[in-house]
């Protein structure tokens, strides 16, 4: 008696609804919903964005270009509600707003298919809020800079295909550089993009399902990263109707090595963003981006803005009301020591910081320890510790800034001190070289410094001790890793031509910027590579 009473009470309730006149109901904007609308019933347009069907009810996603909203059908546990409607569907829909797990959500009550004209003005009405919604509305920068200003109109395109990739409810994949300015770039990115996903969302766990931060595994877009992101995005296509995600490469992805990567994430769909601030040969890139920011790109000089100033300051344009990101250009500019050819950009960025609770210590401390971590962590998200890392919380920041920077400290004075003893430096032509056999000096994995790093500390010290045109390269048995000087004119990409000319067999790849760089080759062939090296050094 029971569940007959149960299913004439579901029935009678289906036929009562259907005899209401929809006229009676509000057309409302998803963006207007609040938990105001709570147990109200309302009509909502939009695109379906996605489909996913549960052990339960089948979720609906849908945007109207005012905001996203999960909408719910049940017919049976498991059974597709509404099979004929699919992602990209224009619909129609007759809610209940209600709300789980501090969530709103609708409840179908009934979903209608939009066609024909319906469809099209449906469309464009949703275009034309999700344009109006996506312009920047700040565009003044922390400074006055010069290069800034020539960039202002690239970081607005920018930061417009950056807003509207979240508007639209597309993933966003923020790849970057394995260094400080690097992290730098991707947490400033982080900071603006994450509150924008949340809120148009109204879910906090939006943020991880539309972003990720991941530092590059080689200092540019390698094709390994490139699949990685594509392989796992279009999964998330196949699985959860997500869209192809929007790539924004950055403090990498200006140079030739990129161009593999980029060009076969835009086969899978994806778009990509590059903010770059490294030196070139021939602009590969702009052509296949949406939009390409590097300072060199306007006749200015990368050695002069790094990446992680750039990244903060259009961060302020994605999200005006972006927090905790003042002291990142210092930090990035000293980490990739700007201060050298910017003194007066790096001191306005310092007072800022300063006026942030951020010393010029602390800055160089801090550097330090994200240096380190990003050694450990190697290509992990971890974006709760790079929070606490750049000082969310402040106190927890300073706690552990305290006790990790004289640790590292040591570490980098032993490595430091291993590498002097172990160099061996001669004068080629013009050029003094200064070798490093890394295996045979330094211990296995998980040393620190690292090798790239180990060569940079001993590369300084000559450079104080007077050393102009100076090239140090530390050796490995498949691969060596340079840092020079502007005096020593090398070029890793001039090095790699020439040694697949001289030596094909040895298949030599790698990259890098104008002054640091690696290549990689065939174990065999080391000895004849570092004596090509030697030839190319003395041309």
């Amino acid at each position: 008696m029971k569940k007959k009473f149960e299913k004439k009470d579901k029935f009678d309730n289906k036929k009562k609804f259907e005899s209401r006149n929809s006229s009676d109901l509000d057309e409302v904007l998803v963006g207007d919903i609040s938990k105001n609308y709570l147990r109200k019933s309302v009509i909502v347009q939009g695109l379906i964005d996605k489909v996913v069907q549960t052990g339960g009810p089948t979720m609906f996603e849908i945007s109207d270009g005012s905001g996203i909203m999960p909408l719910k059908a049940f017919v049976s546990a498991g059974e597709r509600a509404y099979p004929e409607i699919e992602a990209g569907d224009y619909v129609k829909a007759i809610i209940s707003i209600e709300e789980f797990n501090g969530e709103i959500e609708g409840n179908i009550q009934k979903l209608f298919k939009k066609q024909g004209e319906a469809q099209e003005k449906l469309e464009a009405d949703i275009t034309r809020r999700l344009r109006k919604r996506a312009n920047v509305t700040q565009d003044n920068f922390l400074i006055k800079n010069s290069i800034l200003e020539k960039l202002k109109k690239s970081f607005i395109e920018a930061a417009t295909e950056i807003r509207l990739a979240v508007l639209q409810g597309r993933p966003i994949i923020v790849r970057h550089h394995n260094d400080t300015d690097g992290y730098c770039s991707g947490f400033a990115l982080e900071r603006g993009i994450l509150p924008l996903i949340e809120k148009e969302h109204k879910n906090p766990k939006a943020a991880w399902e539309y972003f990720v931060r991941s530092p590059c595994a080689a200092p540019f877009y390698e094709l390994a990263d490139s699949i990685r992101d594509t392989a796992n995005s279009l999964r998330n296509v196949a699985k959860f109707s997500n869209k192809m995600p929007l790539i924004i490469i950055a403090d990498n992805g200006s140079t030739q090595e990129d161009l593999m990567g980029v060009l076969q994430a835009k086969i899978h769909g994806a778009d990509i963003i590059v903010i770059d601030h490294h030196p070139f040969e021939k602009d590969v890139i702009s052509e296949h981006v949406l939009v390409h920011i590097n300072p060199f790109l306007v006749g200015e000089s990368g050695s002069n803005m790094s990446a992680g100033m750039l990244c903060a300051e259009i961060s302020r344009f994605i999200n005006e009301d972006v927090e905790n990101i003042k002291q990142i250009p210092a930090l990035a500019g000293f980490a990739d020591r700007i201060d050298l050819g910017a003194p007066d950009t790096m001191n306005d960025y310092l007072k800022i910081a300063e006026k942030e609770g951020y010393s010029k210590k602390l800055l160089s401390d801090l550097s330090l320890v994200v240096e380190y971590t990003s050694a450990k962590i190697r290509f992990m998200e971890v974006r709760e510790y790079i929070e606490v890392l750049f000082g969310e919380p402040r106190e927890q920041q300073k706690k552990l800034v305290e006790l990790m920077a004289p640790h590292i400290k040591d570490l980098d004075a032993k490595g430091l001190q291993i590498a002097k003893e172990h160099a061996v430096i001669e004068r080629i032509g013009k050029v003094d070289i200064q070798k490093i056999f890394i295996e045979e000096t330094f211990p296995g994995f998980g040393f620190f410094p690292k090798p790239g790093r180990a060569v940079g500390l001993v590369h300084d010290l000559l450079k104080k001790e007077g050393h102009k045109a100076l090239v140090s390269v530390g050796i490995m048995h498949t691969a060596m890793t340079f840092r020079a000087t502007d005096e020593a004119n090398f070029s890793v990409h001039g090095l790699i031509e020439y040694l697949n000319k001289e030596l094909p067999n040895a298949f030599v790849d790698g990259g890098g910027h104008k002054n640091a760089g690696s290549i990689n080759f065939l174990p065999k062939s080391k000895n004849m590579v570092l004596e090509l090296f030697e030839k190319f050094m003395g041309k």
